[in-house]
């Protein structure tokens, strides 16, 4: 089946076509790419809150949102029109630069990692030779801006809530970045779109189907990657029994729907990046590259969204032990298992 035309070519042609030239037309090509991705992205946001509420429904043997259109698919768009009417309140004594900024950052840095995600053959804004390592960085800012929420609040528990994300984010991106070397070995390459490439041809040809290395760089991605995306069973950040919503407790209106979406948007990206280094990125047959691709990221959303309905939340001290005392030396096996592989050609 026909490909797509590359977006970025396409839009390209389309502003020259009109007279833009220059800075001017590289200016205007990026900025049109960036609100289709925001436009995008934030219906993927909303259709994952819908689709959430069902899941955890179904899974409670219940219907969940039913009386608002077909199967309430319209609760969460008006739930978006609430927030974004609600008076938006300030704590008097917060630092005002850093409250101010905190949700905008984390916000951003969600979108930022999509500037080198290949939705599909051809469909990505840039083939970075770092894409992965670019990913890593800039999700980083996330943890950066909940840290900021926490001190700018001006509250304890926001505080609390801040420092344990802090911590929880930098001890599962040492398991997260091991599991991900793992594949770089055998790919040579950190452009996402070279990952997904050294995939092709049959299925088992997917790093998922690797074994040993392939299996325990996966289980050990996608556990560390809930942590990073703060789900449960390890949202700590956001524990309302002991810190009463943790870092985001003195948001309300369209700053705190900000973080909300962020989640869920983060969500997606984990999905789509263990697309990209285990179940062969967008490589299928019949359906064009970015079907495969989307329903993918979907399956590996879903399994997500089961560990979030499944399985009781971790205590804080359960959560850090967990990182340094099993994943840590797991992912560091198997790496140097899957380098000794990789140098002796004990691979197919």
């Amino acid at each position: 089946m026909l490909e797509l035309l590359p977006v970025f070519e396409w839009l390209y042609g389309l502003a020259e076509s009109i007279g833009l030239s220059g800075t001017l037309l590289t200016v205007v090509v990026y900025s049109v790419l960036g609100v289709m991705m925001f436009g995008i992205l934030a219906l993927l946001a909303l259709f994952l809150v819908w689709w959430e509420r069902k899941i955890a429904a179904h899974i409670q043997q219940r219907f969940g949102p039913m009386r608002t259109g077909w199967h309430g698919w319209y609760q969460t768009i008006m739930d978006a029109l609430k927030l974004l009417q609600k008076e938006d309140i300030r704590v008097e004594k917060r630092d005002k630069v850093v409250f101010f900024w905190a949700p905008i950052i984390c916000f951003v840095a969600a979108f930022l990692a999509y500037v080198v995600m290949p939705f599909g053959k051809g469909l990505i804004v840039a083939d970075l030779n770092i894409g992965i390592l670019y990913i890593i960085a800039v999700t980083t800012f996330t943890v950066i801006s909940l840290l900021m929420a926490g001190w700018g609040s001006n509250n304890k528990y926001a505080l609390l809530g801040g420092m344990r994300s802090a911590a929880q984010v930098v001890s599962y991106e040492v398991p997260m970045v091991a599991s991900i070397l793992t594949v770089i070995i055998f790919t040579g390459s950190l452009s996402m779109v070279d990952i997904v490439e050294s995939q092709s041809g049959w299925v088992w040809n997917w790093f998922i189907f690797r074994v040993p290395f392939g299996p325990i760089a996966f289980i050990t991605y996608i556990i560390a990657a809930t942590a990073e995306a703060n789900r449960t069973p390890f949202d700590i950040p956001e524990a309302e029994q002991e810190l009463v919503a943790g870092f985001n407790i003195e948001y309300s209106g369209m700053k705190f729907a900000m973080f909300f979406l962020a989640e869920f948007v983060n969500m997606f990206t984990v999905s789509a990046i263990a697309v990209t280094l285990f179940f062969g990125g967008w490589q299928g047959a019949f359906l064009p590259s970015w079907a495969w691709f989307l329903g993918k990221t979907l399956l590996v959303v879903l399994l997500l969204m089961l560990f979030r309905w499944t399985y009781p939340r971790l205590r804080v001290d359960q959560l850090m032990e967990f990182a340094w005392k099993i994943l840590v030396p797991i992912t560091f096996a198997n790496l140097i298992i899957a380098a000794i592989m990789k140098y002796a050609g004990w691979y197919w």
